[in-house]
C-alpha cells in the first residue's frame, strides 16, 4: 500500500512529540537543551511549511475544509510565536521553561486535534490518488525546508 499524506505527517508528529518530551526533561543552561530546542524549532518549521502547502491548501479549496484549515493555520501561528519567544529568552531561566511547557502542550493539543478531527475531514475531501501524490510532494518540500531551516541557525 503506497504512503499517504497522513503517514508522512504522522511520522513528523512523532518526532515533534519526542522532541517536546526531551526538551522538558533537559537541564537548564546546557548545550543539550539548546540543541534539542533547535531540532524542535527546525522540525516544526519544516513540518508546518510543507503541511500548509500540501494539506491545508487543498483543504482550503473546499467549503467543507475551510473552518478546520483556518483553525489549524491559527494554531501554527501560535506555535511560531512561542518558538519565537523561546529564541529570545534566556534558556536557563524558569520563564523559558514555562514557555517551553506551554509550547509542548500546544504542540500535543494541535497534533491530537489534527489526527482525530482534521485528518477525518480532509479524508472526505481528498481522493485516494491525491493522498499518495500529496505525500510525495510533502516529503520533498519537508526535506527542502528542513535543510533550509537547519542552516539558518538557532
Amino acid at each position: 500500500m503506497p504512503e499517504t499524506i497522513y503517514d508522512a505527517l504522522r511520522e513528523s508528529h512523532e518526532i515533534q512529540r519526542s522532541l517536546c518530551r526531551k526538551l522538558l526533561r533537559s537541564k537548564p543552561g546546557t548545550a543539550a537543551r539548546a540543541d534539542i530546542f533547535k531540532q524542535l524549532r527546525v522540525e516544526l518549521a519544516a513540518h508546518e511549511a510543507a503541511e500548509e502547502r500540501y494539506l491545508y491548501v487543498p483543504m482550503l479549496m473546499d467549503d467543507m475544509g475551510l473552518s478546520a484549515s483556518r483553525h489549524a493555520l491559527h494554531e501554527h501561528h501560535e506555535l511560531d510565536e512561542l518558538v519565537e519567544d523561546l529564541q529570545v529568552t534566556d534558556k536557563s531561566g524558569s520563564g523559558w521553561m514555562a514557555t517551553a511547557k506551554k509550547l509542548s502542550e500546544k504542540v500535543h493539543h494541535h497534533l491530537r486535534e489534527e489526527e482525530k478531527k482534521f485528518f477525518q475531514v480532509s479524508g472526505k475531501i481528498i481522493s485516494e490518488v491525491q493522498k499518495v501524490k500529496l505525500a510525495k510532494s510533502y516529503r520533498r518540500d519537508y526535506e527542502r525546508v528542513l535543510k533550509l531551516a537547519g542552516r539558518s541557525g538557532a
